[in-house]
């Protein structure tokens, strides 16, 4: 009997192996959709009245939309490295576009530090199979180890510019894949966009790479609406508006982004991965106001005060939509502070594995889920501008009070977003107790760092 039991034993073991390979298959999927410079308010779901964006519109009534979800920065390097990394922007290596650099007493990219984490090698590391496409923005141009290719992701697609401090120079709209040295080019006569392209070689991996016995994450990073991404081909979108050709661009990128977004959705309903994928669609930062660009003409920030590179809301408030089909109940609008740093922590939680001990957010997947929610104390932004002290800013929301502190004012702004949500009236000589609580977090929460001479000081204060 003992030796029956045995052999049956042995026989069971296959199938328990197998078993046990299907439930870690069954690992949901994850896709970020990162939009570039896209307004609090240019989605019809946050109250764009005139821009068509249907499918996201779409994407958040099936699942949650978070009214007060924050970027990690008010500008795209620094914000991504936030989002990418799990840090809050106080305790990391990239705090602006570009940082100084004694050596050459010039301001340059600064790259990810190699013991920063990123999703990309979170999620490797629990069997999943990682994808970048788009604009990565958080690497040293002249060390490939340093672009999506060499962080965690197994294939990458990203452009990539030259350093202002020489060394390699790169194609201009080349798509380079997995290698600094070739890559896919960009025929502007065959695309409606940039992003319309950057959609096709997602649905050709999908197609060509899909490893189906492992769980995907995918990063699409589109550049829509990016200032810098003025050329589209059809001219026939919104023609009729009689709107300036500027502002007309600016519209029909947004809803070009809308098409690209429902292309890939589509596929991956097409393949059946949709029913098993966590979607979070988000923005890099607030709407721009570049190359004559008037982000007033839509309300891209739906009346917040600021826009890119500021630290007023409408500088950092960004869309934030999630969805997964069966876990995350449809219909939802959350109040929930939550930042880019929180989405490692959410991420990990989706996989079910523990994040990295580097992250200084916490999961928001349970506000999502219906079930009773940590939350911070406070969030903390700051963001270093080229140049002398003046460009330093910061910024902290605790509760409903936010305090701004800018370089070239030397002085603490105190908010409530309750009552003032558009920061009209500084508080701050009604409170004063508020206020040195509030640079006392701004203290604590930036450490020093050699390309940010000002970091891990109150903003125009003096050394």
């Amino acid at each position: 009997m003992i030796r029956i039991l045995s052999v049956a034993l042995v026989c069971a073991l296959p199938f328990v192996a197998s078993a046990k390979q299907a439930v870690e298959v069954k690992k949901p999927n994850i896709v970020v959709l990162l939009a570039d410079d896209l307004g609090y308010g240019e989605l019809g779901c946050y109250g764009q009245e005139v821009i068509q964006t249907p499918h996201i519109d779409a994407l958040a009534k099936k699942g949650v939309r978070f009214t007060d979800f924050y970027a990690g920065a008010p500008v795209c390097s620094p914000s991504r490295a936030v989002l990418m990394t799990g840090i809050q922007i106080g305790k990391l290596s990239i705090r602006g576009n570009k940082g100084y650099f004694a050596e050459d007493d010039a301001w340059d990219r600064v790259a990810l530090r190699k013991s920063e984490k990123t999703l990309a090698e979170m999620l490797k590391g629990a069997g999943y199979q990682t994808a970048f496409i788009g604009k990565w923005h958080l690497g040293d141009a002249n060390d490939y180890s340093t672009w999506a290719g060499g962080r965690g992701f197994d294939y990458a697609v990203q452009e990539q510019w030259a350093q202002n401090r020489g060394g390699k120079e790169f194609i201009y709209h080349m798509q380079y894949e997995n290698s600094d040295e070739v890559g896919l080019m960009y025929d502007k006569e065959a695309y409606d966009c940039l992003d319309v392209f950057r959609t096709e070689i997602a649905l050709k991996y999908l197609n060509e790479q899909r490893d189906s016995n492992k769980p995907l994450f995918l990063f699409m990073s589109y550049r829509n609406p990016h200032a810098h991404e003025l050329y589209i081909r059809e001219k026939e979108r919104y023609a009729d508006q009689g709107w300036p050709e500027l502002e007309r661009t600016h519209a029909s990128r947004i809803t070009m982004l809308d098409e690209q977004i429902q292309r890939l959705l589509d596929k991956l309903e097409a393949m059946g991965e949709l029913e098993n994928t966590f979607i979070l669609f988000t923005s890099d930062n607030g709407p721009h106001a570049e190359n004559g660009h008037d982000n007033t003409f839509f309300n891209s920030s739906l009346g917040l005060k600021g826009h890119k590179r500021d630290l007023y809301e409408g500088g950092i408030r960004v869309p934030g939509i999630a969805y997964w089909k069966g876990k995350i109940e449809a219909g939802q609008v959350s109040d929930f502070q939550a930042s880019f740093h929180d989405v490692m922590p959410t991420l990990a939680a989706v996989a079910g594995i523990d994040a990295p001990e580097q992250t200084t957010g916490i999961s928001f997947l349970n506000t999502m889920m219906g079930q009773p929610q940590e939350a911070h104390t406070h969030h903390y932004w700051a963001i270093q501008k080229p140049g002398s002290r003046k460009g330093y800013r910061q910024a902290v929301r605790m509760g409903d009070w936010k305090a701004v502190r800018y370089g070239d004012k030397n002085a603490t702004e105190l908010y409530d977003l309750k009552k003032d949500v558009y920061e009209t009236t500084d508080l701050s000589a009604q409170y004063p107790e508020v206020v040195e609580r509030m640079n006392q977090i701004i203290l604590k929460e930036s450490t020093k760092d050699p390309h940010y001479p000002w970091a891990g000081s109150l903003a125009g204060s003096n050394p």
